[in-house]
């Protein structure tokens, strides 16, 4: 095979980089029509509302890591690994990062790519489990921006990844070792929520969340089941309207009435940033500690654990394999009642 030029393009969501980006930060998320479906001469105006009214206390959040999302850093040495492992002789393969929302945007990255002059294309998400509001979104931006040379593929999700799984499970049991709790447990998987409206419309993101979880857990030791229960949840919710439940707080609350230790996963987050950080390691953590909950103890994004990178690896070499289009990753297929999945629905995303 002739030697090739093959670029990965990971997609994040970004984070501001210090105090004055989180305003900015705020306005590019809230102005997305995947986050607000409005239309442009209505969100705009309300994306400025939102981001003004709500940068002193974000700021304040991100005061508590040191002023700054450590996003980026932390996406930049999974590139790093990744390209590590990709490495092959003959081809020359490079790992490039596109936010959504903050530095390195889509545009920036879209035209670092067509420098590069690529003979292949692999965009792949770090949200593993598939979203209009993640992954949608990131590839209309892509396709929108991107106007060089190369055959693109797009990894569109992995909830049942063999190394993704693993990866969790050697994460649960490190932090559970660590901890040195003992006694019966909750196992409780907290993801990032969605309005009930978004996944009325056929987003398979709750699906793939539960089908995540129930992977994971097939790869925990059988030793642990004894005196283990699990749950997943939703976080972060935003707005006044009804979001997919239960809520993690209302799980933090039940299990620590039932004195019960609480592990917590973040199970859609591979990197660090405010949601892990901020919200599940002070706000919630308080909150059980309030609460009575014997042991609150919380597992780490995935980062660079080696299951993990070596399973994103495998998978954009599968993605090589196919002749273009979008597709998952893994033995996960979405029923076809998930009509926004850009496979099996009537969602119609393309590269």
């Amino acid at each position: 095979m002739a030697p090739r030029k093959i670029a990965v393009v990971l997609f994040n969501l970004g984070g501001p980089d210090g105090p004055e980006a989180v305003r900015p930060f705020l306005f590019n998320l809230f102005n997305d029509p995947a986050i607000i479906a409005l239309p442009g001469i209505v969100r705009t105006p309300l994306a400025a509302l939102i981001s003004s009214r709500r940068e002193a206390s974000a700021q304040a959040n991100y005061a508590i890591m040191g002023g700054a999302s450590p996003l980026l850093p932390e996406t930049q040495a999974q590139a790093k690994a990744l390209e590590a492992t990709l490495a092959a002789p003959g081809d020359e393969v490079r790992c490039f990062i596109a936010m959504r929302y903050w530095k390195p945007l889509t545009d920036e990255t879209a035209a670092a790519v067509a420098a590069f002059g690529p003979d292949e294309i692999v965009l792949t998400p770090l949200y593993p489990q598939y979203s209009t509001t993640t992954t949608g979104s990131s590839l209309a931006a892509w396709r929108k921006a991107y106007k060089g040379p190369g055959r693109s593929r797009a990894i569109c999700c992995y909830p049942t990844l063999d190394g993704l799984a693993a990866a969790h499970a050697a994460k649960i049991e490190a932090a559970w070792a660590a901890a040195g709790a003992a006694g019966p447990t909750r196992l409780l998987f907290s993801a990032h929520g969605l309005p009930e409206s978004v996944v009325a419309r056929g987003d398979p993101y709750q699906a793939q969340i539960e089908a995540t979880a129930g992977a994971i857990v097939g790869k925990l030791s059988t030793t642990w089941a004894k005196d283990w229960d699990w749950r997943i949840s939703y976080q972060s919710r935003v707005g006044p309207m009804k979001w997919i439940g239960p809520a993690t707080e209302h799980e933090i609350a039940e299990a620590s009435a039932a004195g019960l230790n609480l592990l917590v996963v973040p199970i859609a987050f591979v990197s660090e940033h405010i949601e892990t950080l901020v919200e599940l390691d002070h706000e919630y953590g308080a909150m059980a500690r309030q609460k009575g909950c014997p042991s609150y103890v919380r597992a780490p994004a995935l980062g660079i654990e080696a299951a993990f990178i070596d399973g994103l690896a495998g998978a954009v070499r599968t993605a090589l394999e196919r002749p273009g289009g979008v597709g998952p990753v893994g033995d996960w297929i979405c029923p076809s009642a998930l009509r926004q999945c850009p496979r099996t629905g009537r969602s119609t995303e393309r590269v």
